[in-house]
C-alpha cells in the first residue's frame, strides 16, 4: 500500500480547443456504427450489449497506447477531478506518494495512491498493478481497507481508498515499545480473520507487516496495500520472491514453491514483534543472507510470554509449510483465543485503549511521517496538485 511534488502547478497537456472532446468523438462513432454497420441495418439480429461492446472497442482504439494499455481497470478521466483537493501527504509508496485528499462532492476525506505510469512500465509491474485493483474491488470485510475508486490521467494511475486518520500500527508500536498480550490478542483475532477471508477467495497478501495495517478511530485494524497480492488457485504455487524481508517465510526466501501458508508465517513474525518489542531477527541486505539466518535461527519464544501465546507463535513460525498453522479454523481453536469472539461486530464495540491514549502523543505526527515531507516531493508531477 516515491517521487517529489512540485510547488508550482503541474503542466497540463490540453486538447486543442478546435478538436472535439473524446466523449464527443465517441458519440459520433456510436452514431456511425448504428447507421452504417450491419448492427444498424439488422438491429433485430443483435443485442444492445453487443453494440455496446463494439462501440467500447472502437472508443478504446481512439485512445493512445499509454492510456489503452491500462484499461479497463483504470478508466481514463480527462482533466483534473475538480471535486478533489490535496490536503496532505500520508506516506511514501513504492513508486509515488500516498496523498490525503478532500472530496468536496461527498464531504469526506480519502487516501490516494499515485503511481506514475513511467515507473509502472519501467519496473514491469503493469500486470501486478491491474491485479491490485481487481482484487480490492472484490473485498468487503470489516478488517480490510475498502477501495473507493481508481482511474488514470495522462501521466499517472490513481487508487483511492478509505482514509484512516489514526495511522498505521507500526507508528504505535514505535511509540509504546511493545503491546500487552490482551491487545496482541485482539490484533491477532482481527488479522487472522482478515487473512482467512482473503484465503477463502484464493488471495495471498504477500506483504503483511505493521506498516500495511491501518487503524480505525477506535484502534481496530484495516489490512491495506494489495500491491503484491496475488490470486492463487487451490493447489497452485507461487515462485516470486517478494514482500518485506523481515516478514518473509523461508519458502518465499528460497524462491518457492509457496502458497497461502506464507502469509501465516508473516503474521507470526508480526505478533511476536508486537509482544516482544523487537523482531526475532534483524533484516539482512539480501534474500540469500536472510534465508541463512532464518534457517539457522531457533525462534525461541521469550519466557515472559504466556504458554498460550508461546504455543500460537510456535505453530505459526514452523519452518515447514505443510506443518505450519495455516488455516483460520485451526487458528481460532488456539488456547490463546479462549473466551474471545471472532465476530467483527462484537470486537468493534470495544476500543483498544492504548491506541486511543497514544493518538494524542506529541511525537505521533513525526513518527507517522517517518521523515517524509512535502519538500521531498518537489518536481513530482501529479494531476491533482493544481487543486492544492
Amino acid at each position: 500500500m516515491g517521487g517529489a511534488v512540485s510547488k508550482n502547478k503541474t503542466p497540463f497537456s490540453s486538447v486543442e480547443n478546435s478538436c472535439f472532446s473524446s466523449k464527443q468523438r465517441f458519440l459520433s462513432l456510436h452514431d456511425v456504427l448504428v447507421q452504417n454497420s450491419p448492427f444498424g441495418q439488422q438491429s433485430d439480429q443483435c443485442t444492445t450489449s453487443q453494440m455496446c461492446k463494439c462501440t467500447k472497442k472502437q472508443e478504446r482504439d481512439l485512445l493512445p497506447t499509454s492510456t489503452s494499455m491500462f484499461l479497463p481497470e483504470f478508466p481514463h478521466h480527462e482533466g483534473r477531478p475538480a471535486h478533489l483537493q490535496v490536503t496532505g501527504v500520508i506516506a511514501k509508496g513504492s513508486f509515488g506518494p500516498i496523498l490525503k485528499v478532500k472530496d468536496w462532492a461527498k464531504g469526506k476525506t480519502s487516501a490516494i495512491k499515485v503511481l506514475p505510469k513511467s515507473e509502472v512500465l519501467k519496473h514491469g509491474v503493469l500486470k501486478q498493478v491491474k491485479e491490485e485493483v481487481i482484487i480490492q474491488r472484490q473485498l468487503k470485510h470489516a478488517f480490510v481497507l475498502g477501495l473507493e475508486d481508481c482511474w488514470q490521467s495522462q501521466n499517472n494511475l490513481f487508487i483511492m481508498c478509505d482514509y484512516r486518520s489514526t495511522g498505521d500500527l507500526y507508528t504505535y508500536w514505535m511509540l509504546t515499545g511493545q503491546f500487552k498480550e490482551k491487545e496482541v490478542q485482539v490484533f491477532a483475532v482481527e488479522l487472522g480473520s482478515a487473512l482467512g477471508f482473503l484465503h477463502d477467495f484464493g488471495i495471498m497478501h504477500r506483504d503483511l507487516k505493521m506498516e500495511n495495517i491501518l487503524l480505525t478511530e477506535h484502534g481496530h485494524v484495516c489490512l491495506a496495500d494489495f500491491g503484491l497480492s496475488r490470486r492463487l488457485d487451490r493447489g497452485a504455487k507461487a515462485f516470486t520472491i517478494c514482500g518485506t524481508i523481515q516478514y518473509m517465510a523461508p519458502e518465499v526466501l528460497t524462491g518457492g514453491p509457496y502458497s497461502h501458508a506464507a502469509d501465516w508465517w508473516s503474521l507470526g513474525i508480526l505478533l511476536y514483534t508486537l509482544a516482544a518489542g523487537e523482531f526475532p531477527l534483524l533484516p539482512e541486505p539480501d534474500h540469500s543472507s536472510m534465508l541463512t539466518k532464518v534457517t539457522e535461527h531457533p525462534y525461541e519464544i521469550p519466557l515472559r510470554f504466556s504458554p498460550a501465546l508461546a504455543l500460537l507463535l510456535t505453530e505459526l513460525l514452523c519452518k515447514t509449510p505443510v506443518r505450519r498453522l495455516r488455516c483460520l479454523e485451526r487458528y481460532r481453536s488456539q488456547r490463546f483465543f479462549n473466551g474471545v469472539s471472532f465476530d467483527s461486530q462484537v470486537l468493534m464495540k470495544y476500543p483498544i485503549q492504548t491506541i486511543l491514549e497514544l493518538k494524542d502523543h506529541p511525537n505521533r505526527p513525526e513518527k507517522s511521517m517517518r521523515g517524509l515531507t512535502f519538500d521531498q516531493l518537489l518536481n513530482f508531477e501529479c494531476d491533482l496538485f493544481d487543486r492544492f
